[in-house]
């Protein structure tokens, strides 16, 4: 083994770990060595998001000590900025296995620091925390979640005062006190109990009063109070608040798929506990089907994703993707607001630079204002900031099957978000179509765009050092030709560069650095490139339109542009 990793293994071994710690070391040392240097050959690190990674001993691995070491750095930030100012922070967690023993060890270094605590007294949507954060005025928050990760993972979310998650230059200086703990001694593990509060059904009424509010036509819904909604939380949260929130809105005919309502942090139906996974949905699917359902919704662990499945053209039950959840979304928003007289002229939407194109030429034609900022809704977050009193924020939201709706949170939330599809589909119904109709009419409106993603994990030490290089080796020799088509336009969002490959014509990007790169070809097709933060993954987005001229046309037209990403991904020498 290597020296460093030797060393770090053996303080662990020497140091103030528990016994059962000391004692996993040790048979990973005689039966697993390989999976014990991976736990040890790096600290696992606390980017902008926070902390993600698969449960386990050791430096690499989310666990008590990782958890409480990044918590007394949170901590230690926020004593720095707020002086003798009281701090109050909240805390919620997801259903994944440890998440409630992560939250109350997060909740005890917290107390123990002198800051107030308010915990969930069970699991919770992450959404809820960044509700709570602003209602109760915190300085700041964490959710103990992974996400839609599979269940061998967890993970730490940071947020700040406005209920939205660190941005600079709060999350390089959390960053920079969480890499000062440089050992489980100077963290204050206990000591603090009576400073911890715990949140329950008040703050849940508090919280759906708000996303009833966000109902535009609740007169459609008494007309469509019986459309047939079946709703699966994939084993997490969303069954806390979506049932109780359909429920307000006034739809009485919701059926819960029961082989996944209970929260289990092993997911046992699923490999995957991911909405815009088709497996993951294949039993919600199976139900909408028999039951000739009007729509079909799920939401991931922490219930701040929303996947939909709806019936097509044809009849035929299919997912819709993330964005056209999006454009669905939006367009009831800016449509609905304007047809109900409630539209503003300051209002504005906000979209991301990998979300579809389309969302930006939808607003044009609403005349709305539409914002495009870096990936993440943290960032959608501080663009409302950035504009309050300017602007009136409606809606965001990214390809990522995420929403956030309104002004009371910051982060997306499919609570509110599953609500608003369902008074969408009612919205429909009453005129005698499905989403998926009012889908293609909006392509045959707009243009027909088409997005499709591809993911590639490259795992072990070297992972994220060849993800580096993929990206360093686009950045410096950019592809000329791409499907037949002339890359016209690389934008380096690292370097806030953009420029023209036909003129050479260069220009600052007047957004923060981030490792995303784009290639816009002469056909209008957009091609983008982004790592993780947090695992040795990288993405790439693809985006491609062409005209639609009538609904018949549909099929052919996107089996041209299906083709047209697949001819991508094979040109780029791409492998999932």
């Amino acid at each position: 083994m290597d020296a460093a990793i030797q060393e770090r293994v053996n303080s662990w071994i020497r140091g103030n770990y528990d016994q059962a710690t000391k004692d996993t070391i040790a048979q990973l040392q005689k039966e697993k060595p390989d999976e014990l240097a991976d736990a040890f050959y790096r600290n696992l690190e606390f980017g902008t998001g926070g902390l993600r990674g698969i449960m386990g001993v050791g430096t690499n691995r989310i666990n008590k000590y990782t958890i409480g070491m990044a918590t007394q750095g949170f901590a230690n930030y926020l004593k720095k900025t707020y002086g003798n100012t009281e701090i109050k922070v909240a805390i919620a967690h997801d259903s994944r296995n440890n998440s409630r023993f992560f939250a109350e060890t997060t909740a005890n270094v917290f107390a123990a620091n002198g800051i107030k605590v308010f915990l969930f007294e069970s699991l919770r949507p992450t959404p809820e925390l960044s509700f709570a954060i602003r209602t109760l005025g915190c300085k700041g928050g964490v959710v103990c979640t992974a996400s839609h990760n599979p269940k061998e993972y967890n993970g730490y979310k940071a947020y700040w005062d406005d209920g939205g998650q660190l941005v600079p230059p709060h999350d390089g200086n959390v960053i920079r006190e969480v890499e000062a703990i440089t050992s489980v001694d100077e963290v204050k593990w206990s000591g603090g109990e009576a400073n911890i509060t715990l949140l329950g059904k008040d703050m849940d009424n508090a919280y759906i009063d708000m996303v009833k509010d966000l109902s535009v036509y609740p007169d459609v819904i008494k007309q469509q109070h019986d459309l047939k909604i079946v709703y699966t939380p994939i084993h997490g949260t969303g069954i806390m608040l979506v049932p109780q929130v359909l429920e307000k809105f006034g739809f009485t005919n919701v059926t819960i798929v029961e082989e996944q309502a209970t929260p289990d942090g092993n997911f046992p139906t699923v490999n995957y506990p991911n909405p815009e996974e088709s497996e993951t949905m294949s039993i919600g699917l199976a139900k909408a089907k028999a039951m000739d359902a009007d729509i079909l919704l799920g939401t991931d662990p922490d219930a701040d994703r929303v996947g939909i499945g709806v019936k097509n053209h044809k009849g035929e039950w299919v997912l819709m993707n993330g964005n056209q959840t999006a454009v669905l979304a939006f367009n009831y928003m800016m449509e609905a607001r304007r047809a109900k007289g409630i539209a503003q002229e300051n209002d504005m939407v906000i979209t991301t630079i990998v979300t579809t194109e389309m969302i930006n030429q939808v607003a044009r034609e609403n005349k709305v204002a539409c914002y495009n900022v870096l990936t993440g809704f943290k960032w959608i977050a501080e663009k409302i900031k950035e504009l309050d009193g300017q602007k009136n924020y409606v809606i965001g939201g990214e390809e990522s099957f995420g929403l956030m709706i309104g002004n009371q949170i910051r982060d997306k939330d499919a609570v509110s978000a599953v609500a608003l599809m369902c008074e969408m589909a009612a919205y429909e119904k009453n005129k005698g179509k499905t989403l998926f109709d009012k889908m293609i009419e909006l392509y045959i409106q707009y243009g027909f765009y088409y997005e499709n993603l591809i993911s590639i994990t490259k795992k072990g030490m070297n992972g994220q050092k060849e993800i580096a290089e993929m990206m360093e080796g686009f950045r410096k020799n950019p592809p000329s030709l791409i499907a037949g088509a002339r890359v016209t336009t690389l934008l380096d969002y690292q370097l806030q560069k953009g420029t023209n490959l036909v003129t050479g014509e260069s220009w600052k990007i007047e957004l923060p650095k981030s490792n995303v790169l784009q290639f816009l070809t002469a056909d209008g097709t957009k091609i983008s490139a982004r790592p993780s933060g947090t695992e040795p993954k990288i993405k790439f987005y693809f985006s491609v339109n062409t005209s639609l001229a009538k609904k018949e046309d549909y099929d052919a037209t996107f089996a041209l542009l299906e083709k047209r990403i697949q001819t991508i991904i094979s040109d780029m020498k791409l492998t999932g």
